[in-house]
C-alpha cells in the first residue's frame, strides 16, 4: 500500500471544494464522471445563484475542454438548459453515454482529482442546504499516480476500449464504438441524443 497526500471531504465541504474552488476556475480542461446528471445550481457570486451550465458555458468560452461521462439520460431540466445554450450544443461539453458508469470523479487540468460517492447532481455537488443534501463523502488529491489511474479509466471508456467486450453492449442505448452505432441503426434505434428522451433497450423475449 502506497500512502498519498489527499483530504478526505463531506456534505457541503466537497461543494466547496470541488465545484467552487476548483471545477470554476479550471483553466485547460474538466473531465466529470457520475451515475447521475441533474440541473444543478452553485452560488456564483455572493448571494446569486446559478445553473452549472453557465459555468460551464464560460468555461467553454474561455477554451476550456469540458468532457461529460454520465450513465443515464440526464434529467429534464438539464436537457432543457443544455439544448438553450448553442456554445455546449455545438461541442463545447462534450458528453458520452455508457450505462455501466457509475464512479464519479471530477479532473482539473489533468492536476487535480476528486473521487467520491456523490454525482453531479444538487443533493450531491450543488448548492443544495446542508438540510436537504446527501450525506456524500470523498476525497480531493493532486497524487499523479492517483490522477492517472482515474484518467485511464475514463479514457478507456470514453474512447468505446470497454465496449468490444462488454456483456451489456446489446441492452446498450449507445454503444460508443462505430459497430455498435451500426448494430442500433439495424435494431431501429438512433444514436442518443441529449435532447431526445429514450430508455434502455432490451430485447423482448419471445411468449410461449
Amino acid at each position: 500500500m502506497r500512502p498519498i497526500d489527499a483530504e478526505l471531504l463531506s456534505g457541503s465541504a466537497l461543494y466547496q471544494e470541488v465545484v467552487l474552488r476548483k471545477l470554476a476556475h479550471a483553466r485547460e480542461s474538466v473531465w466529470m464522471a457520475t451515475a447521475n446528471v441533474k440541473a444543478m445550481y452553485v452560488e456564483q457570486r455572493a448571494g446569486k445563484f446559478v445553473p452549472l451550465l453557465e459555468v460551464l458555458d464560460g468555461l467553454a468560452a474561455r477554451g476550456v475542454a469540458l468532457r461529460l461521462l454520465h450513465a443515464e439520460l440526464p434529467s429534464r431540466p438539464f436537457r432543457a438548459a443544455f439544448d438553450a445554450r448553442s456554445r455546449l450544443v455545438k461541442g463545447g461539453l462534450e458528453l458520452k453515454v455508457c450505462p455501466r458508469v457509475h464512479f464519479k470523479a471530477v479532473v482539473v487540468d489533468g492536476a487535480w482529482v476528486y473521487l467520491g460517492s456523490a454525482n453531479l447532481t444538487g443533493a450531491g455537488l450543488g448548492a443544495k442546504g446542508d438540510d436537504v443534501r446527501n450525506f456524500e463523502m470523498g476525497f480531493v488529491t493532486e497524487d499523479f499516480d492517483t490522477i492517472d489511474r482515474t484518467t485511464a479509466l475514463f479514457e478507456a471508456v470514453w474512447s468505446g476500449a470497454e465496449c468490444r467486450g462488454c456483456r451489456l453492449r446489446a441492452v446498450c442505448p449507445d454503444p460508443i464504438l462505430p459497430s455498435g452505432v451500426g448494430q442500433a441503426k439495424k435494431r431501429g434505434r438512433e444514436p442518443v441524443r441529449l435532447g431526445k428522451a429514450r430508455r434502455l433497450y432490451r430485447p423482448r423475449k419471445d411468449s410461449t
